[in-house]
Formats: structure tokens, sequence, C-alpha cells
């Protein structure tokens, strides 16, 4: 489905950093060129909010990372890494996506979800409901293939890995 993408649409970006990370790191073992996506996802549109929701460990080593999207002009929002006495680990922000993107739709054209879980269909098919055209980027490898199906558009970061990608080996 051809969708229309014009310089007077207001979009909202919303950046799973986790999702992208782990997809970028299994795939290419490389790290993502956030600053490329952003542009390719605005494609000249009036860009609302850009935020990437992102999670701190006890190291801190992500302060730069951190810092590098704030100068993109991305907001990142930070949840600290769980990890329970059985040692598993969870880092998890789709319900915070989900909700910051229903919270601003109302002042979106165009919502664009940065990520390939397919636990975001719900939200898709709200926000669709609700009068937004819904946006998909992501490496479509590793992306689920119903949230492909679901979106009206779907940016698949496979098809140019070079641009997407920082240090690709």
């Amino acid at each position: 489905m051809a969708v229309i993408k014009h310089k007077e649409q207001r979009v909202g970006i919303f950046i799973d950093a986790q999702n992208l990370y782990h997809s970028a790191k299994n795939l290419y073992h490389a790290r993502v060129n956030f600053g490329a996506i952003l542009k390719d996802t605005l494609a000249g549109r009036i860009l609302v909010r850009a935020i990437a929701y992102v999670i701190t460990t006890e190291a801190g080593d992500e302060k730069n990372f951190f810092e590098a999207l704030v100068k993109m002009g991305i907001e990142t929002k930070t949840k600290n890494l769980q990890i329970f006495s059985s040692g598993s680990k969870k880092a998890d922000w789709d319900v915070g996506l989900a909700v910051d993107a229903i919270k601003l739709s109302a002042k979106l054209d165009a919502v664009v979800i940065v990520s390939g879980d397919g636990d975001f269909i719900p939200l898709v098919e709200y926000l669709q409901m609700n009068g937004c055209q819904v946006e998909g980027v992501s490496f479509g490898k590793s992306a689920s293939g119903k949230l492909k199906e679901t979106v009206d558009d779907f940016i698949d970061l496979d098809l140019n890995p070079k641009k997407y990608l920082l240090n690709k080996k």
C-alpha cells in the first residue's frame, strides 16, 4: 500500500532502542545509526517529538549513547535494567512507548514506531482506527511479519544496512 507523506504532516517517532540494538548486534555485529534512521523516517515532514526508550545498566556505560541521541534531537526516556533473583534480566519499554504514542496521537498525523516487535500490533490498530497513519521501521529479517503487514508503511533497514549501521563488520 502506498502511503502519502507530505511536508505538512506532523510526525511522532517512537524508538524501541533495545529492539533495534539487539537486531543490529545479532544480524550484523554492528551498532545502529539512529541519525540516518531519524532523517529518513521524518522524510522532510514536521517533527513533533522523537523519543527513544532506553535502558540503563548498573555500569552506566550507556551515558555517551544517551547524550548522542539528545544531540540528534531525540528525547530519551530511561528505565533501569531489572535483574531478578534467578539471574534473569528484563528490559522492556513496550507499555511506556504505547502509552506515549496514544497520548500524543491527537497532535500527530503520522506515528512512526521504530521496532520490529509484534507486541505493538494492537497499538498500530488502535492508532489507525483513530485516524493516524502508522509507519514501522526496523530490520525486516528480525521484525514480526504481522507487524509489517499491519502498518501503513514499513521501512526495512535490511535493504540498506551500510546506511543504517555504524561499525559494520
